[in-house]
């Protein structure tokens, strides 16, 4: 990024500082254009410039475009079975499960049906956690390929998706941590997975949820979790992360922007107008830091900036200090027995391969897969990699049999609903 690129996100970070002071609904109205492109900036986890000319250039043309794609675009359209699991404060979290197949599963004879006259054992459920301002959509291509092969379960964080506002957040004022996730990952097993092996995958916040759990609940890791898969994850150092800014930026950045988000997060309904006024300039960032492919496809593109525009300003303020916090490097050693998959893209700006790289030297019995040319949301970007090794974890935990076929299903660019 260039120094006018980096100057220009100070200047909105400071613009959008001195409308929280001045606290003037005039103000507020004119600034609600600058806050829609640091909402845009930190939804992605990022704080960047992106070219202003997006702006005027061709913008009725894109939002047609836009339009388009989000009435034929098939991601994030895969549902299961509904249910509900209410965390410690009272918050509902939403999960949905897509049962196994019957006729999908190789054939068992009777000895693999009962043991000794036994039912058999509980099947492996496969339990995804998904990433900041994201939702459980964000797993669609992998959701696609396991249908029918092993069970699974989606679910929204707090806030997120189809779950409730945070209890704790809306009704006590209380911050969001990383420790409270992990507690709201236990809830969810709770409700939809009460017995039977599990493979826990998280990507991005969802990882680090995972951690939270097996810090909280190591009893748990210990007696029935058979795999875990890390993707575009963090144990901690966040903070230290550049986003792909040069020096001056970063350190800008990081002093103003907890004081801009409060004071968005205050002016809720006004700033959300800005971000559907800066739509074009918002689109550019999300592209920047989520994808890294120049051919992505854009109905996926647009996918990803739906799901990341759906997250209230409120939401994403609460929630980023949480990430400045986040240090769940000793809870790794829970995962040192089993079979571990860590899974980054090469140029991922919001949370570095290398953060990747630190996991799986604490795990060395761990695959480590880099995805060249992939950014963030490199299960996205590159589905057809991150099914692949997944299936390849699942088989070695048993939860996928080694005669069950996982469909090719992850060209973004052919991908048909499944």
């Amino acid at each position: 990024m260039s120094e006018s690129s980096a100057e220009a996100v100070v200047d909105v970070a400071s613009a959008a500082v001195a409308a929280s002071a001045a606290g003037a609904a005039g103000g507020w109205r004119r600034a609600t254009g600058i806050a829609g492109v640091a909402i845009g900036v930190v939804a992605t986890g990022a704080a960047a410039g992106v070219a202003l000319e997006r702006m005027t250039v061709g913008r009725g043309i894109r939002q047609k475009a836009r339009l388009a794609l989000d009435s034929a675009g098939p991601y994030g359209s895969l549902r299961g079975m509904p249910g509900k699991a209410f965390a410690d404060d009272g918050t509902e979290l939403y999960y949905e499960v897509d049962d196994v197949d019957p006729d999908a599963a190789p054939a068992a004879g009777p000895r693999r049906r009962r043991l000794f006259g036994r039912k058999a054992p509980a099947p492996v459920t496969v339990v995804f956690s998904h990433g900041y301002c994201l939702s459980q959509d964000s797993w669609h291509f992998q959701r696609a390929a396991l249908r029918g092969v092993v069970r699974t379960v989606h679910w929204d964080q707090r806030s997120h998706g189809r779950s409730g506002r945070g209890v704790a957040q809306s009704r006590d004022g209380e911050p969001v941590t990383i420790e409270q996730l992990g507690g709201d990952l236990k809830a969810v097993i709770d409700a939809a997975v009460p017995e039977g092996p599990i493979v826990l995958v998280g990507h991005s916040m969802g990882g680090m949820t995972v951690m939270a759990l097996a810090d909280r609940y190591p009893e748990l890791i210990r007696e029935r979790v058979v795999g875990v898969a890390f993707v575009g994850t963090s144990s901690g150092r966040l903070g230290e992360v550049n986003y792909g800014l040069p020096v001056a930026g970063v350190n800008v950045v990081r002093r103003v922007l907890p004081g801009v988000l409060k004071a968005l997060g205050q002016r809720a309904e006004l700033v959300e107008k800005g971000r559907r006024a800066t739509a074009d300039l918002f689109a550019g960032v999300i592209k920047r830091y989520s994808f890294a492919s120049r051919d992505v496809d854009p109905a996926v593109a647009r996918f990803a900036e739906r799901m990341i525009e759906s997250t209230p300003i409120d939401v994403v303020a609460e929630y980023y200090p949480a990430f400045n916090d986040h240090d769940k490097t000793a809870a790794l050693a829970r995962f040192t027995d089993l079979p571990v998959l860590v899974l980054a893209g090469v140029q991922d700006l919001v949370t570095p391969s290398e953060h990747s790289e630190a996991i799986a030297d604490l795990l060395p019995d761990a695959e480590l897969v880099l995805v060249p040319d992939a950014g963030h949301l490199v299960m996205l970007e590159h589905p057809e990699v991150v099914t692949d090794r997944l299936a390849d974890l699942l088989t070695r935990t048993g939860a996928v049999p080694a005669g069950a076929t996982v469909k090719g299903y992850g060209s973004t660019s052919t991908a048909q609903p499944g």
